[in-house]
């Protein structure tokens, strides 16, 4: 049996699905090329951490494990020049990532656990801590988890009598430009949980995050509902791109 045939009668399967075979190497294993350019990627991001490397080369760590006999640079920066930053890849939904050519399962999933981590890492560095004094990081993790959503978002960080968060809830989703809110939920999750104080954060996807009258409205509703009870409104946060609004820095509450 010639080469070429047994190469055209090996199942699909033998190949990650986001994966182009490599006839030119044996199986399972990686061209020289390939291979040297990944330990070099690997050694330089080991040294010198991410601020060694431009987007395009962390991309390419992460897709490394989705897809390891391929050169992964030619995706690295279709999905910059699609979504624009390392940040807005990993935090893309998932039917605009299928979009991209060359994009699959395996791919999606190492993003989406690079995006967990973020979050997770973001979120335990304001967990247990009174959140005034680590406010900075609560910004970061409200960017983090938010800045790049398609649609608006509408959570509330409940605090204890020391200021330390006891909940962080996602309470609505809405569409780009509106978000429903309900104050008496949000005042009633509170009671629930024996809240003495809230912060209100929520996203705009156009990247402004100026406040519009009807978020200063239902601010006021919520602080309103909230003081009849004695639970204090600390702020309300307004995320954009890559900046942020404060309610009280702005003098709105």
């Amino acid at each position: 049996m010639s080469d070429s045939r047994a190469f055209k009668e090996m199942p699909l399967s033998l190949f990650d699905s986001d994966e182009v075979p490599v006839a030119a190497c044996a199986p399972g294993r990686q061209p020289s090329y390939i291979r040297d350019h990944r330990k070099r990627l690997r050694d330089r991001f080991m040294s010198g951490g991410a601020a060694a490397l431009p987007d395009y080369e962390m991309l390419e760590l992460v897709l490394f494990r989705a897809i390891p006999r391929r050169d992964v640079k030619p995706l690295a920066h279709a999905l910059l020049d699609r979504f624009g930053s390392f940040n807005a890849v990993i935090s893309a939904p998932f039917d605009q990532l299928c979009a991209v050519a060359g994009v699959g399962e395996a791919v999606i999933c190492e993003l989406k656990i690079v995006e967990a981590a973020a979050h997770r890492l973001a979120r335990s560095r304001v967990a247990q801590r009174p959140i005034v004094s680590s406010w900075d990081a609560l910004l970061d993790y409200c960017h983090t988890a938010m800045a790049h959503r398609d649609v608006e978002q509408f959570r509330v960080f409940y605090l204890d009598r020391r200021n330390t968060l006891i909940a962080d809830e996602e309470q609505a989703r809405g569409t780009v430009d509106h978000v429903p809110v309900y104050p008496r939920e949000v005042v009633k999750r509170a009671l629930h949980l024996n809240a003495s104080a809230l912060i209100l954060v929520h996203n705009h996807p156009s990247g402004d995050p100026t406040p519009s009258q009807a978020d200063i409205d239902m601010t006021i509703q919520v602080e309103t509902a909230a003081g009849a009870l004695g639970i204090t409104l600390h702020d309300h946060i307004i995320i954009g791109k890559s900046c942020e609004t404060s309610f009280r820095a702005q003098g709105l509450i």
